[in-house]
């Protein structure tokens, strides 16, 4: 028998700790903010342990609910991609996106339950992939990418820019030598295979140069290199919006602050010729308004620190 937290306890910390707020998580959860401050009492009560730190007008992870944010976080990503794939066996009526899988892990599953709402006759069937888009591949109706221009035979539509900044761990500042661009020789430099926007083009427009035995580490994913970058062991180019989370959490920072932000378009590009093309059109129009909402709150959460964008 696993001897599992109550369930609704669990989802409802993992919505508090992704906002940083009790209110947010209410309005995302459809109850209270008593409902939450109930449940989330309940889940510390369960463990024997304070999950976050309360004050009249702060709410902050304990180092122990940071951990746990994590490993929920993930668990559930993985139930939400378990659970769609399961949907295949059910309507007919499906709406298929294809999008890469960590773009759709720590974005788009969070908030597709709010289209779900709006859209419950349809049936969304999330495919991940990162390979280029073909024009004759019908095996999607919608096909998520991180692109600057539009390709030759797509409809696009803008949706999100992309603020792209050097990430790392919070202890690696204690550590000391990250003062400025140049001090980044003294540290791991991670990559992987669908970076947007490498290292040498940063350096080069931060005023400095990739050194010729700089440490590297690369990996396939965006997703493995995040998680690296989480374990402190190295520097990440990571997009703002796949962080903010663990930003605003405290366990992720951008060492160089606004000054290393780097600007770069997402866009949505979709089929618009078959029998779904209400759906699709209804599918954009709502990843736009997600989009533009996730831009307004890294823009308010960046003035918050005095930052410019």
């Amino acid at each position: 028998m696993r001897k599992l937290p109550p369930l609704n306890a669990v989802r409802t910390f993992e919505a508090a700790a992704r906002h940083v707020s009790f209110t947010k998580a209410a309005e995302e959860l459809l109850v209270t903010h008593g409902a939450v401050s109930r449940q989330v009492a309940l889940l510390e009560d369960w463990f024997g342990v304070k999950l976050f730190r309360r004050a009249p007008s702060q709410l902050t992870l304990t180092a122990a609910g940071q951990i746990y944010y994590r490993e929920v976080t993930a668990i559930l990503d993985r139930l939400a991609l378990a659970s769609m794939d399961m949907k295949q066996y059910g309507s007919p009526s499906v709406l298929r996106v294809s999008a890469p899988p960590t773009f759709a892990m720590r974005w788009l599953i969070r908030r597709i339950s709010s289209f779900q709402r709006m859209r419950a006759d349809v049936e969304l069937r999330l495919l991940t992939s990162i390979g280029p888009l073909n024009v004759n591949d019908r095996s999607f109706d919608v096909a998520i990418r991180g692109n600057v221009g539009e390709p030759v035979g797509w409809m696009s539509q803008h949706f999100m820019t992309e603020l792209i900044a050097p990430v790392c761990h919070v202890d690696l500042l204690t550590r000391g030598r990250l003062a400025t661009p140049d001090d980044l020789r003294h540290h791991t430099l991670i990559t992987y295979l669908t970076e947007p926007y490498d290292w040498p083009r940063w350096l080069a427009q931060a005023g400095g140069e990739m050194s010729a035995d700089q440490e590297t580490l690369r990996f396939e994913q965006m997703f493995f290199a995040l998680q690296a970058t989480i374990e402190r062991i190295g520097i990440g180019l990571f997009p703002l919006f796949l962080v903010i989370d663990e930003l605003m959490a405290g366990q992720l920072c951008l060492p160089f602050g606004d000054l290393g932000l780097r600007k770069r378009e997402y866009r949505s590009f979709y089929l618009a010729d078959n029998e779904s093309a209400g759906a699709i059109a209804d599918f954009t129009a709502w990843l736009a308004d997600a989009g533009r909402e996730t831009e307004q709150f890294m823009m308010d959460w960046g003035t918050s620190k005095g930052w410019s964008f």
